[in-house]
């Protein structure tokens, strides 16, 4: 096959796209005896301009972009001459040299420019503008290229593209190699990005049996993590057993002994269950990840723990202060947010839960007043930067992300507030406790000092936290916490058919849609059948009709909601048609196959303590420095930076997915809600992106797809015993 392939050679012009995931490129080629730049196509190893290549393929001939050379094989080359180095070195590879710091070295050192950089690097002292500092910048980023060439050329040589080296390099330093070869499944876990099937992809080039015990320990534990992000604490072991064999296609006596070896190794616990559970009728086990099983065994033990301690704060006489407060706040409390307030002065740990509308504000603010006049110490909390800022405008006090709260730092190894360093406060009031998960939840409650009133708001009828568990349900359906659920909307709240059509969903009615011809309302619908139309309707939507109609900003006010990730009115390919509508014709960097530029409204996709920032964040990027590499994104009013290399923790955000738009609201929200949908047609799918929009909701779909919904009440169940083992604690 070899000999009947062309060889070609040339310098890389222009990067059209890469992915870095795949390796995959579509690069212009200035080709050595031919006059136009030839377009080629294939894998190259982390492709830059100015590098020459030497290529063997075939011709072939796209109806849409014309003649491309299909790469088969590929090697890369350091440039010769003046023209290739200027533009090699400007690309971005080396950091602390970009275009215009480029064309300067180049200009005073010319053919032997790389060579300087090399061995006599502090020459480049005499290039005006480069001093001492940024030449200890090129000397660490020139180090770090050749050892990220090294870790690329390895895993190239194995049969995998290129795209995580820098990550991977970053991860492990100069061992990058030596672990890889040792064990390749380690990059699975350790490497953001790099999943199981790539790290077996490399480990089968390397000669790792398919049947080897390493594989197979590995695999279970890519499929417990898999499970833990479709929100499952545990697995049932018959169930896990089966997953693991259609995936890894082995034996099960190899699987269970793999699963002994990780259970005596504590990476997972396996748990006898109760023969008459009702959460597991599969098998009389379950198996967790380490960290889940300690986490919701500790979330059960501290709760009870709070509940049976003595309370800080003196005793309250409930009667008295619920008149005083309503004199004080000038307002009428209904039955339910009075019981709300007798058993907050009696409970250590309660739940406030209800939907929008419907008054939980007014509780906290009451509350507040009523232990404030005590000189009660308090802290407010909320899972998003939002929601805590939320909450700070809605009582008037500082309210802080839990994170913050309880002093994340990586570097001192992890939350700071715990048992040995407890938060300073005798009454902790957290809002949008839905959110929660169960590791955020064990680190929480493991900082609440045990003679604290614990008090959890939130609407236990949105989607449940985006990480594992169902903790807000459990609590409430263990029937071991006073539960105080508000169901009365009020009348300010009924002039919003926002708040009147959520209500109506999540008692599975259809929303109206009666607005009066002229009257500006709250809640529309469009009916669309064709996704492709959809699509085209909610980019002029969002561009133009909303902004024009109602004066929301189209990048800051609105946002588009959606069930889904794939398919046309899905969250990627939403976010590429809004991106070019909202942001077009910047120039920008890509990473991971996505095009960012400056302006673009992005969203963080895993947490980074580091940084400060975390899953579901959303920003807009500020700037983008390609002397540097770096990115600069606004967070809340708060800049962070983004090295070239992290920017794979981020994606568009014109649209996002509804999970991840809990905590927060929006001005104004579009939701597409199609048959297409059909697998994640729920009620409080449905129920949790109407309730995101704060004074404007607009549905583009079907009729039908909207009745499905609502009248999908059957939640995907998730594998939890927290409930249970509340349940057993009090017995």
């Amino acid at each position: 096959m070899s000999q009947q392939l062309e060889q070609l050679q040339g310098q890389i012009e222009r990067i059209t796209f890469t992915n870095e995931e795949t390796g995959y490129t579509v690069a212009k080629v200035r080709v050595y005896g031919r006059r136009d730049l030839v377009t080629v196509i294939g894998n190259i190893v982390n492709p830059t301009p100015g590098e020459i290549l030497k290529m063997k393929g075939e011709w072939g001939n796209h109806p849409k972009y014309g003649e491309q050379f299909k790469i088969v094989f590929c090697q890369t080359a350091v440039p010769a001459n003046v023209q290739g180095i200027e533009k090699y070195l400007g690309s971005g590879l080396i950091k602390g040299i970009g275009p215009v710091m480029a064309k300067r070295v180049v200009k005073m050192f010319k053919e032997k420019t790389l060579e300087i950089i090399e061995s006599e690097i502090d020459r480049l002292a005499e290039v005006e503008g480069i001093g001492q500092k940024r030449i200890g910048m090129i000397r660490r980023a020139w180090e770090e290229q050749k050892e990220i060439r090294e870790v690329m050329i390895f895993l190239q040589s194995h049969g995998v593209s290129s795209g995580y080296a820098a990550k991977i390099y970053k991860q492990y330093g100069n061992e990058a190699i030596k672990i890889v070869r040792e064990n390749p499944y380690r990059l699975a876990t350790d490497v953001f990005g790099i999943g199981f099937i790539t790290a077996d992809k490399i480990a089968e080039k390397m000669g790792f049996a398919r049947d080897s015990e390493l594989r197979a320990a590995a695999g279970i534990l890519y499929v417990l993590h898999e499970l833990a992000d479709e929100g499952h604490v545990f697995y049932p072991y018959e169930r896990l057993l089966v997953k693991c064999e259609e995936m890894l296609d082995i034996g099960r006596e190899i699987i269970v002994k793999a699963l002994g070896t990780l259970a005596a190794d504590k990476q997972v616990v396996v748990e006898d269950v109760i023969q008459d559970s009702t959460e597991i009728q599969e098998s009389d086990k379950a198996v967790y990840l380490t960290g889940y099983h300690t986490a919701e065994k500790s979330i059960a033990f501290r709760l009870r723990a709070l509940m049976n301690a003595p309370q800080a704060v003196r005793k309250i006489d409930s009667e008295k202060a619920i008149q005083w407060v309503q004199e004080r706040l000038s307002i009428t409390l209904a039955d339910k947010q009075i019981e709300a307030v007798h058993r907050a002065a009696a409970s250590k740990v309660m739940v406030v839960t209800g939907g929008p509308g419907t008054g939980k504000t007014t509780i906290i603010n009451a509350i507040l007043r009523i232990f404030s006049a005590i000189r009660t110490r308090f802290m407010l909390a909320a899972p998003t930067g939002r929601a805590a800022k939320r909450m700070s405008e809605a009582t008037g006090h500082e309210a802080k992300t839990i994170h913050r709260m309880l002093e994340y730092n990586m570097r001192k190894g992890g939350f700071q507030k715990n048992e040995g360093s407890p938060l300073n406060c005798e009454l902790l009031i957290v809002d949008e406790a839905s959110m929660i998960d169960t590791l955020l939840m064990h680190h929480l409650l493991k900082a609440v000092p045990v003679t604290a009133t614990f008090i959890l708001v939130g609407d236990v009828n949105q989607l449940p936290s985006v990480g594992a568990g169902n903790v807000l349900k459990d609590i409430i359906d263990s029937g071991t916490v006073p539960v105080v659920r508000l169901n009365e909307i009020f009348r300010q709240a009924r002039e919003s058919s926002i708040i009147v059509n959520a209500h109506k969903i999540n008692e599975g009615v259809m929303p109206s849609f009666d607005s009066s011809p002229g009257r500006l309302d709250d809640f529309y619908f469009i009916s669309q059948e064709d996704p492709q139309k959809a699509l085209e309707t909610i980019v002029t939507l969002v561009k133009e009709r909303i902004p024009k109609r109602f004066g929301f900003d189209p990048i800051d006010d609105i946002q588009v909601l959606t069930p889904m990730h794939k398919g046309v009115v899905g969250a990627g390919n939403l976010n590429t048609e809004l991106q070019k509508a909202l942001n077009p014709g910047v120039e920008g960097v890509i990473r991971g196959g996505r095009l960012f530029r400056v302006n673009d409204k992005v969203m963080q996709i895993v947490n980074n303590y580091d940084k400060d920032v975390y899953n579901g964040d959303i920003g807009r990027i500020r700037s983008i420095d390609t002397e540097a590499q770096e990115a600069k994104v606004i967070f809340d009013e708060r800049e962070v930076n983004y090295d070239y290399t992290d920017l794979d923790e981020l994606v568009h955000a014109y649209a996002v997915s509804v999970h991840k738009s809990q905590g927060s609201e929006y001005p104004a929200v579009v939701v597409p809600i199609l048959t297409q949908h059909y697998v994640l047609l729920q009620r409080n799918m449905l129920y949790t992106a109407v309730t995101r929009g704060k004074k404007l909701v607009v549905l583009v779909g079907t009729k039908k797809a909207l009745a499905i919904a609502v009248k999908n009440n059957r939640t995907r169940n998730r594998y939890t015993l927290l409930e249970r083992r509340l349940r057993s604690h009090t017995q």
